[in-house]
């Protein structure tokens, strides 16, 4: 295989996770009677131009389908990010009715509704029928496309140029990186500007998020690899900020190559703490599979030990992340009965792989367990604010990454 982006020949892996269905691939009743598809989830690394990316087995149309579950009005916290992000945003690019946002994999409206209050014009490019509906509902102009060059050019088209262009948790979907980017930038007025907010490398890395590798994340990304990818696209990055969003992210701010605005020094600070982390030698990227071992036996000899006790535990969440890690555990409803979840759209489903059935927080509250496994642990304290006051005080919050942590 060759690197996605600069076409190099990949040499390095980060990490072999073994055979994985689609970890937003959830099951029906129906679906439990057949075989899933799985494919290998193996992790390679750039040695040149530093992009960590999967091995190509999945196509995006493939793992997005129609009726694909996340929904990203769900997470309260999420939406107060959308909501911060888009006040300063509309103060900071001066924009007004005058203007236009597009936002790329926009879901079911959770930021693109901020834009609609203040009247400003806006399109949702979002592939996925379910979470585009939603979206539609809100009064969010929808294009139901998979976004690259020629899409760009068919909304430029019809629309005209962007001022400001959104990609929060996108770019690491797309399997050909470099025509997204470029359609951004096909988009994207003279003045314009994009935002590309993705979990950071640098953090994945550090803390063993091994979790957070799936098939629907085609790319792993460090500033140092999206720098070159922005200037094969002819885009500079002007700005960057670290999110705690997602377990550690950054938000990049791109612009043409020649628009007058400088980088800040916000730029040259990240790119110089992923130097120092060794980002662009083989050293920093040889510690996961051990850890992530590590991992899968603390919380097996967790689960194991309540079982052996008569202790109750069910799971909360059920995210993408936490399928990777119940997979690669090899955890089933044997050590796990029950998975609660907020999104009515994954409640009477079952998880794929494990086929652990997905239940309302309501049933958990019922259940009273003595544990509750957070799967999504980057919302644990959201998830604890929540349960909390519903269950018993002696109920136990339990995560697994970067290591077992058990909260009361």
């Amino acid at each position: 295989m060759k690197c996605r982006h600069c076409q190099t020949e990949l040499q390095h892996d980060l990490i072999d996770l073994g055979e994985m269905p689609p970890s937003n691939a959830y099951l029906s009743e129906t679906d439990l009677k057949r075989a899933e598809a799985t494919f290998p989830l193996k992790v390679k690394v750039c040695h040149k131009c530093f992009l960590v990316q999967t091995e190509d087995f999945t196509r995006a149309d493939a793992l997005f389908t129609p009726d694909y579950a996340y929904f990203s009005s769900v997470s309260k916290s999420w939406l107060k990010h959308a909501a911060a992000f888009s006040k300063n945003a509309i103060d900071r690019f001066d924009l007004n009715s005058e203007s236009f946002v597009v936002e790329l994999a926009s879901n079911d409206g959770y930021l693109l509704r901020n834009f609609i209050a203040a009247n400003i014009p806006c399109l949702g490019v979002e592939p996925t029928a379910a979470t585009a509906d939603a979206a539609e509902e809100l009064g969010i102009p929808q294009c139901r496309e998979f976004f690259g060059l020629d899409i760009s050019e068919k909304i430029k088209s019809q629309y005209g140029g962007a001022d400001l262009i959104v990609g929060n948790n996108v770019l690491a979907h797309v399997p050909d990186i470099n025509d997204f980017v470029a359609g951004a930038a096909h988009l994207l007025k003279p003045r314009g500007t994009i935002s590309f907010e993705f979990p950071h490398l640098l953090n994945l890395l550090r803390d063993f998020q091994f979790d957070t590798i799936y098939h629907e994340h085609f790319s792993y990304l460090s500033l140092i690899a999206v720098h070159s990818i922005a200037a094969h696209a002819k885009l500079k990055v002007i700005d960057v900020a670290q999110l705690s969003t997602h377990g550690g992210s950054l938000r990049v701010l791109l612009t043409h190559s020649d628009d007058p605005r400088a980088p800040s020094g916000n730029v040259d600070a990240i790119l110089q703490a992923e130097l120092d982390a060794e980002l662009k030698g083989m050293t920093a990227y040889s510690k996961l599979q051990m850890e992530a071992s590590r991992i899968r036996q603390e919380l097996v000899l967790f689960l194991s030990n309540a079982k052996s006790m008569g202790q109750k535990v069910v799971g909360y969440g059920a995210a993408a992340k936490g399928n990777t890690l119940l997979n690669f555990a090899g955890v089933t409803p044997d050590l796990l009965p029950m998975i609660a979840d907020a999104a009515p759209s994954k409640q009477g489903k079952y998880m794929p792989g494990s086929r652990i059935p997905i239940t309302s927080p309501e049933k958990l509250i019922e259940e009273q367990p003595d544990a509750v496994l957070i799967l999504p642990w980057n919302i644990a304290s959201e998830i604890m604010e929540s349960l909390k006051p519903q269950l018993h005080r002696k109920t136990k919050f339990v995560w697994a990454i970067p290591k077992l942590n058990i909260a009361e």
